[in-house]
């Protein structure tokens, strides 16, 4: 009963946007964009190439990443099967930019089972937290030093409404998402006046393939859960979200730093 709940307060309305490209805003630009294989990470690198940058598009999915190349043909995508989670695949990316990073996109992440917190099994929490926290942690801590040397930079981390609330995930991906924003505020703080930038952005309701893994629900956590997403207000596509992203990661973001955006149709404020 509670996974069909929440299945039926998401099956609402679909946004539908006409994404406006800005030509050479990325010119000159290398951005690596992690999760670029699908959803949103796919639609901000492709809004990034688009506009004239590099992208280090990287995914644990190599077929993914390839056919998210072949659709931008004539642009400039070095694609990087890797898992932030492992200190190899993170040398790899830092090294397929070539010394140049000018934006990161932290955007890779996994759900959780909806558990709640006595619910939370320990290979849900340790997996959670080493994709969704600790593969972030490493990427920014090996790309901050060219940013610093360079003394420029711009990272947007994509949190979650989960992380501004309770009520929309799972203890464990709302705890994650947590520790995402809270990353971003030290951060934002202790590079401030370095050049760099760095901003969060929590998306709501999005249709992305995230939830894939969202198997064998936990029964608790899940009718409480499925009871709050009356407060959805709707479902935005990728590219509403690479938008936000790309606001951040562009110089239109200029003296923007340490912002949490919710690009969310309203929830945060309900």
């Amino acid at each position: 009963m509670a996974e069909q709940d929440a299945a039926a307060a998401m099956a609402m309305k679909i946004a539908t946007w006409d994404e406006q490209i800005t030509p050479g805003r990325f010119a000159g630009k290398t951005a690596i964009v992690t999760g670029a294989g699908s959803g949103i990470g796919r639609a901000t690198a492709s809004r990034i190439a688009r506009e004239g940058g590099k992208v280090v598009a990287v995914d644990v999915s190599a077929p993914r990443l390839e056919d998210m190349k072949a659709a931008l043909a004539g642009c400039e995508v070095v694609t990087i099967v890797g898992d932030i989670t492992k200190q190899d695949d993170i040398d790899a990316i830092v090294a397929a930019a070539g010394g140049q990073v000018d934006a990161l996109a932290n955007i890779a992440g996994i759900m959780d089972n909806n558990a709640a917190w006595h619910e939370i099994a320990d290979n849900t929490w340790t997996r959670v937290m080493a994709v969704n926290v600790e593969g972030m942690m490493k990427l920014g801590r090996a790309v901050i030093p060219l940013m610093l040397e360079a003394g420029k930079g711009a990272i947007v981390n994509v949190a979650s409404e989960a992380g501004l609330r309770g009520s929309a995930a799972g203890a464990t991906y709302t705890t994650s998402k947590h520790a995402v924003i809270g990353l971003t505020k030290s951060a934002a703080f202790t590079y401030s006046g370095s050049g760099i930038r760095v901003n969060a952005v929590c998306p709501g309701g999005v249709v992305t393939n995230v939830g894939d893994n969202m198997v064998n629900l936990a029964p608790f956590g899940s009718q409480r859960i499925g009871a709050a997403m009356g407060n959805v207000p709707g479902m935005a596509i990728a590219e509403q979200l690479a938008a936000s992203i790309t606001f951040l990661l562009s110089d239109d973001g200029t003296n923007i730093s340490g912002a949490v955006l919710a690009s969310d149709g309203g929830w945060a404020g309900v």
